[in-house]
């Protein structure tokens, strides 16, 4: 055997026994991490599939509801709302809670609305679904000519650059109206006229709100095409809201 071989052979020998204490050594910690990593795995398609799971039932809970609702069973669709909200999973809870006070409001107990609304965006992380949820409250409350109670909820929300800012000013206009102030009333609408990005729908609304206002002897600081429309004073009519508003 010549010198070369054997010292190949010893540094070969020489090269495992490092390999056998550096595993020794080492070993168990690249086991434990590489068992952590296994667990991380496992334990993020677990989580996944548990959501998906999750919010697969709380679709069939929320859409039985909603039958329940359409058959008219109001008691029924409440009950099954409310157990959605208590066990539901991503954004169907806050979907029931808006459903529910739709529901309350169709049904005519608008305070029980009211309050659920509230509750709502008290309770709610999401500023849009928040803001949703005050501006459906303070549509309930024209009716009671509470222009305060209104303003207190969308006061922030009626400000220039808030995608609810005119659906806000639409509701609080008709709760001056309401509460008699009719000056105030057509201030608010002329804002509503002055926003470039107002919608069609609801500048014909808000048109034919300040046509009777004027027609009823309201000061207006500002006058527009409203005033030029030929319509009869009257009673105006708050528009009918359910879950959405128009901006």
């Amino acid at each position: 055997m010549s010198n070369d071989t054997i010292f190949r052979e010893v540094d070969e020998e020489l090269r495992s026994d490092r390999m056998r204490a550096l595993w020794r050594r080492f070993g168990p910690y690249i086991i434990g991490a590489a068992a952590a990593v296994v667990l991380l795995v496992a334990a993020n398609e677990g989580w996944k599939w548990w959501q998906e799971t999750s919010a697969a039932r709380s679709s069939e809970q929320f859409y039985a509801a909603l039958e329940l609702a359409e058959a008219g069973d109001t008691a029924g669709a409440v009950a099954a709302l409310e157990q959605v909200e208590a066990e539901g999973s991503g954004g169907y809870p806050a979907l029931a809670r808006f459903r529910e006070a739709a529901l309350l409001a169709r049904e005519g107990d608008a305070a029980a609305a009211v309050a659920e609304y509230d509750a709502l965006a008290t309770a709610e992380s999401n500023p849009q679904l928040r803001d949703l949820a005050l501006v459906l409250a303070a549509y309930l409350l024209v009716d009671s000519g509470d222009a305060d109670a209104v303003r207190q909820r969308v006061g922030g929300i009626a400000v220039e650059g808030h995608p609810l800012r005119n659906a806000a000013r639409e509701a609080m206009g008709l709760a001056q109206y309401r509460g008699g102030d009719d000056n105030a009333a057509l201030a608010t609408f002329e804002v509503v006229l002055e926003d470039p990005v107002v919608s069609p729908e609801l500048r014909n609304r808000v048109e034919i709100y300040t046509a009777q206002l004027i027609a009823r002897g309201a000061e207006s600081s500002a006058v527009g095409p409203a005033a030029d429309a030929a319509v009869p004073a009257g009673d105006i009519e708050a528009p009918a809201m359910d879950a959405g508003t128009g901006d």
